[in-house]
């Protein structure tokens, strides 16, 4: 260290306490970058790397951005999940000699940034913390920083259980203790999500925040609250208190149903289009947006909540001017949420406060219209609307009308709001005119038609007078202040005080409006709590008069809800499906589960709807449980407390893992918590290995559904042998999507009907997608072939059933029973088919029939 310069050192210093993070070290107008954080970032920014002389032997590496311009740089860092700390010079380097002091005000990381380009304002933006209770046992505790919002629930599961909701909640960050971090890092270092480690010792007295929730659920809290102190140095009076998610108050969705349902992202290209959230987002609101969001994550699982919000939604379907006014006038309401935070953080400039005033402005006017609604259940909930009068009422009298969105030029202050300040600005705007007036009152006053009133910089204003015309002067009045050739320069009393102000009007003026401008801003923190409670019936307002507008654009009803396990759509649809396609040519299907006859095997072929079908059934579901009217004529449905879904096929590259081990993982995953009042849908399982396989494991975990967890399920497949476990299994029904052939070509239906499927299709598709003639032909002729071959039967052993809890070896009585065939198909799999002459093959298929009859 005492080879580097004073500055070097310095910084040093402060790196030293930061190593995890980008140091941005403040010098003049730029933010400097040295040593490894150079190297590393000129690199990522894709800016100049340089070097400069630092004491020691060899130059040291330096890059840096000016600190106009430096958020576009830090959020890219903070994109690519690095941490950025923000040093300052916390001196005024004039009134200083020799080194500057500096410190680090902030600390920018993943789950902190709150401000950007890639900020989505209609999206939470999460940081958590977890912390293991128990074996299998996790609280993870989550606030959006920008809005002040915290939860904290309890996990039951290990620890791809925790992952699993923490990707859910879309989180960047998560921060944890020690003793946590081993264990999680090694499931969480593939994935995009920053682990951070904190030891949870909170600077101030943060109790208030964790009254309603369990104690033992306090650590996590104590640990995400500690870190955003030691990162964030400011005041954080806009955290809300946490609010306990309890397992059993919600329908719990996981990461990977969320995905393959696109709830809020496309599985196509990663955004809201083409999802549930899309459809939905009829919101007027930021805050809002993010509501709905947040209900689609987290639905309601209490019936009562649930037909509250239902009769709401059913009361602004019927009144459409008065849902049309709501909607007026929410548009003109800013994020109140956001707002608030900005003010409690000392973000706040004079545009956002003018923002909150322009949206209080508005309040008084959506109270008036809800509370004179024909409906009582409206009328009750204008009551909870606080039009905050006293914040309207000091933000009318302070705030200008449009104010900059810079906070140290001036302009954000009302005139006649602070005496002082209307001389300043007097005297700035007025100053000219003022000197104009006083030079003519001399001139009346003395006589002298040449008096003149001038300025330089040396010495300030003066009054110049000729030589010639110093006799007509009142001297006692006058000071001199320099003598020329010709003429003499005086000042008076009057002047000097007001060079003084006019000299200094500007500058003095925004000194005092900054000021001002601050205090209001400390006095809105007094009333941010209030702020944040309007924001919250607003925000639920909002989507409450977007699902009637969506509702009613689109033809959904009021579901109907019971305590039993029935579960009755009539005529449903996929609502993004027809909202992308001609409505008119949707096809409607029933979904009818019963209390004992609960469990669907779908069968039909590729492109006929099967997968449409199953997910149009879960968004009915969820659609219903968030409060909103449902795509259906009819809808009878139970209270689902969880949704488990295994559509589609996708490899897990980041982890290294197979389509079929993912498939495994997720089935595992939900038969391992699902419980008779949960959702299940599984499509294709087993197809990723091979045949009997595949059919093995499909039957068994139908059997352990049936006869374990007893809960609903909708499973595809195209194993046609499966259909007969109807006679087996006394709560599953089979159901098809019809298909029909037309002149050689497949036509589907899109029909769900009773019955399973009589074939497949799977060459007919193969021709709709364009496969060659030749090819085409030569399946048809092999697909003879080995219909001839004698199927295995599947059986119903309850003795054999496979357990996915430990995932422990057993003997498929599916593969027992076909022990015998399996060489004859090791030959037809060998058989080089394509290079047999006709007879050839004859004789192979003559001699494989001839095996089969003596076994």
């Amino acid at each position: 260290m005492t080879t580097y310069t004073p500055m070097i050192q310095q910084y040093l210093q402060v790196k030293a306490e930061y190593e995890d993070a980008f140091l941005f070290f403040r010098l003049g107008d730029f933010y400097e970058m040295f040593f490894n954080d150079a190297l590393e970032a000129s690199t990522i920014l894709e800016i100049t790397l340089t070097s400069r002389d630092g004491g020691s032997k060899d130059k040291i590496p330096m890059c840096g951005v000016p600190f106009h311009s430096a958020q576009g740089y830090i959020e890219t860092l903070v994109q690519k999940g690095h941490k950025v700390a923000i040093c300052e010079q916390t001196e005024d380097p004039k009134a200083v000699k020799g080194i500057v002091k500096r410190e680090v005000v902030k600390v920018i990381t993943p789950g902190t940034i709150i401000e950007g380009k890639s900020i989505d304002a209609n999206s939470n933006h999460y940081i958590g913390a977890a912390d293991q209770l128990a074996e299998n046992q996790f609280s993870l505790a989550y606030l959006d920083l920008a809005t002040g919002e915290g939860n904290v629930e309890l996990i039951t599961g290990d620890e791809r259980t925790l992952i699993s909701e923490i990707e859910a909640l879309g989180m960047k960050e998560i921060v944890v203790r020690e003793r946590l971090h081993l264990s999680l890092n090694e499931h969480i270092s593939k994935r995009n999500i920053v682990l951070s480690m904190d030891n949870g010792e909170t600077d101030t007295d943060v109790k208030h925040l964790f009254q309603s929730i369990p104690s033992n659920l306090t650590e996590a809290c104590e640990t995400l609250i500690s870190y955003l102190q030691r990162t964030q140095k400011s005041a954080l009076e806009h955290l809300r208190p946490f609010a306990y998610i309890q397992k059993s108050a919600k329908l719990s969705i996981d990461a990977n149903s969320m995905r393959n349902l696109e709830l809020v992202q496309s599985i196509r290209n990663g955004t809201k289009e083409g999802t549930l959230f899309w459809l939905l987002d009829d919101t007027s609101t930021a805050m809002g947006a993010r509501k709905l969001r947040s209900w689609i994550h987290q639905p309601l699982a209490d019936k009562e909540l649930i037909e509250n919000r239902l009769s709401l939604v059913s009361s602004l379907l019927e009144d459409y001017f008065l849902r049309d006014e709501l909607k007026t006038a929410l548009k003109e309401v800013y994020d109140l949420e956001r707002l608030a935070g900005r003010i409690a953080m000392g973000n706040a400039s004079g545009r956002d406060l003018a923002q909150l005033r322009n949206s209080l402005r508005k309040i008084p006017l959506l109270k008036q219209v809800l509370a004179h609604a024909n409906e009582t259940n409206l009328q009750q909930y204008a009551q909870q609307i606080d039009v905050c009068e006293e914040v309207l009422t000091i933000l009318e009298a302070s705030i200008a009308e449009n104010p900059p969105l810079s906070v140290k030029e001036g302009g954000m202050i009302k005139d006649g709001f602070h005496a002082q300040l209307d001389k300043y600005r007097d005297a700035s705007k007025n100053g000219k005119e003022w000197l104009a007036r006083l030079e003519r009152e001399e001139r009346d006053r003395t006589g002298i038609k040449n008096l003149k009133i001038g300025y330089n910089r040396i010495f300030g204003y003066f009054i110049e007078i000729t030589k010639s015309n110093i006799h007509l002067a009142d001297l006692s009045r006058y000071e001199r202040k320099q003598t020329l050739a010709n003429a003499e320069r005086y000042i008076t009393a009057e002047l000097k005080e007001k060079e003084e102000l006019i000299l200094n009007a500007e500058a003095d003026g925004q000194e005092l409006e900054y000021t001002l401008f601050c205090e209001v801003r400390e006095e809105m923190k007094t009333h941010i709590r209030r702020v944040q409670l309007l924001a919250s019936v607003l925000s639920e307002l909002d989507v409450l008069v977007a699902f009637a507008t969506v509702s009613e654009k689109y033809r959904f009803v009021k579901p109907q809800f019971h305590s039993g396990r029935a579960l009755e759509i009539k005529n449903g649809r996929h609502p993004v499906v027809e909202k992308m396609m001609d409505q008119s040519l949707y096809v409607p299907n029933n979904c009818m589960l019963t209390e004992t006859e609960n469990m669907l095997l779908i069968t039909g072929p590729n492109m006929s709807g099967k997968s449409t079908f199953m997910r149009q059934v879960a968004l009915t579901v969820i659609m219903a449980q968030i409060g909103c009217f449902v795509p259906c004529e009819s809808a009878k449905l139970p209270i689902t407390d969880q949704i488990f879904t295994r559509i589609g096929a996708a490899d897990d590259l980041a982890s290294g893992q197979s389509t079929f081990m993912m498939e495994m993982m997720e089935s595992r995953y939900a038969i391992a918590n699902a419980t008779e009042q949960s959702l299940l849908l599984f499509d294709e399982i087993g197809r990723g290995t091979s045949t009997y396989d595949g059919m093995s494991l499909a039957q068994a975990m139908m059997e352990y559904i049936h006869h374990e967890i007893g809960a609903n399920m909708l499973f595809s497949t195209h194993y046609h042998e499966l259909t007969k476990l109807d006679a087996e299994l006394n709560r599953l029904v089979n159901v098809h999507v019809a298909a029909m052939e037309q002149e050689g070509r497949v036509v589907f239906l899109h029909k769900v009907m009773a019955g399973a499927a009589d074939k497949s299709y799977g060459i007919h598709v193969a021709q709709l997608a364009g496969l060659p003639d030749s090819i085409i032909d030569r399946a048809k002729k092999l697909l003879t072939v080995f219909e001839s071959i004698e199927q295995p039967k599947v059986e119903n052993d309850d003795s054999a059933q496979l357990s996915f809890f430990d995932l422990k070896e057993e003997t498929s009585p599916l593969a027992e029973s076909t022990k015998e065939t399996h060489s004859v198909l090791e030959e037809v799999k060998q058989a080089d088919l394509m290079n047999l002459t006709p007879m050839q093959a004859m004789q192979m298929i003559l001699d494989w029939q001839q095996k089969l009859k003596m076994k």
